[in-house]
């Protein structure tokens, strides 16, 4: 009984100083300090900007064309794959025929004939004119036949007209493209009878080149006067400006656009000027109706701060940037943004060349707090 006792006793003993020895390495683990955060970090940079504004544009077909019916009937064929480009003068659709030539037959029956009575009634005028020279006729007959010569003449303009007519509806059953350009969505199938009063048949916008249109406020007009040129008038101002376009995905246009208008007048609803640019659109990458931004860039190119505009930051105090200092604890500075460029912005105030600013991780540090940097390299 002894032993076991002796046994329990030392089992109880091992016991606790294992607990002892784990509650030891807990608190030594505790001790521990934390291991800083990483976060990624790129350098601010001097870059040439030119002066720029930006305004919400439209895209504009130069041309545009809505096809429509000019006569009544029912469209035989649709000649052209919807989408597809097609050239000036391509025949697109053609209706029945058949009532139109008919027309076209017998005002051209009825020209023949009226001929003839023509040349009855000049027979007739001369016969008279000669009989009256002998005194073998009265003057009130070579009147008559004078009268019925005109009467035929003018009888024969008419149905000229009419054929005309005739043949100009016979021709409208014909549809064919007045400008080239790109076709959109036919609204009618094969079989539909259609007319004047019918709705568009389809649309051909020309592609290449194309427009975007913005308005310019007052205020911006004065914007860009100081900021391209200086002086002068909002058109000479764009003149020598170009003109860049931001798309949906954020992306820049590849092809700089040139300003080819500036209206005279200002609209009293909105106090604004309507401005349009011309841009080459080869790949059919603008399309009539996109909406984009338009980036007006002019004047002598200035060297400014840069930094991408994912790391800015703003509060109610205003934008910021969260700075990794030299001892690689986190500063906030708080800045004055310019202008942007693509993803990036321009710094007016708060930093300088070299400043190391958080990019990625802002969300899992404090300002004071000590980091560990990991440098991105701009433009990566």
């Amino acid at each position: 009984m002894a032993g076991c006792a002796y046994r329990s006793l030392v089992m109880a003993a091992m016991v606790i100083s294992a607990i002892a020895t784990g509650h030891h390495a807990v608190a030594q683990e505790a001790a521990k300090p934390a291991a800083a955060p990483s976060v990624s970090v790129i350098q601010v940079i001097e870059k040439d900007i030119r002066p720029s504004i930006s305004f919400t544009g439209r895209i504009e077909a130069v041309d545009k064309v809505e096809l429509r019916a000019r006569v009544d009937g029912f469209l035989e064929k649709r000649l052209f794959t919807e989408g597809q480009d097609v050239k000036q003068g391509d025949l697109l659709f053609v209706m029945e025929k058949g009532q139109y030539e008919a027309a076209v037959g017998q005002a051209q029956g009825a020209i023949e004939s009226a001929e003839a009575g023509l040349s009855l009634a000049n027979i007739e005028v001369e016969r008279q004119t000669t009989l009256v020279a002998k005194n073998a006729a009265a003057q009130n007959q070579l009147d008559l036949a004078i009268a019925r010569q005109n009467e035929a003449k003018g009888s024969l303009v008419q149905l000229n007209a009419a054929l005309d007519k005739a043949t100009l509806d016979l021709g409208y059953t014909e549809i064919r493209a007045p400008i080239a350009g790109r076709i959109g969505r036919s609204a009618y199938s094969i079989g539909n009878f259609i007319g004047p009063s019918s709705n568009v048949l389809a649309t051909i916008v020309s592609q290449d080149p194309i427009y975007v249109t913005f308005s310019v406020s007052q205020r911006e007009i004065l914007e860009i006067r100081n900021k391209l040129a200086g002086k002068g008038t909002l058109g000479s101002a764009v003149d020598a400006a170009v003109v860049f376009v931001e798309l949906a995905d954020g992306k820049r246009y590849p092809e700089p656009g040139k300003v080819n208008f500036v209206d005279v007048t200002t609209d009293q609803g909105t106090d604004t000027v309507p401005v349009r640019a011309t841009f080459p659109n080869p790949n059919r990458i603008l399309i009539d109706g996109q909406l984009v931004t338009a980036t007006v860039e002019g004047g002598a190119a200035q060297k400014s701060l840069v930094v991408p505009q994912a790391a800015i930051q703003i509060d109610q105090q205003g934008p910021f940037a969260l700075v990794v200092n030299s001892e690689n604890k986190i500063e906030v500075r708080r800045i004055e943004p310019g202008q942007t460029e693509g993803s990036d912005l321009s710094v007016l105030k708060g930093l300088a060349v070299g400043d190391r600013i958080v990019t990625e991780g802002i969300q899992r540090v404090r300002p004071g707090q000590v980091v560990e940097p990991l440098e991105v390299k701009s433009g990566s």
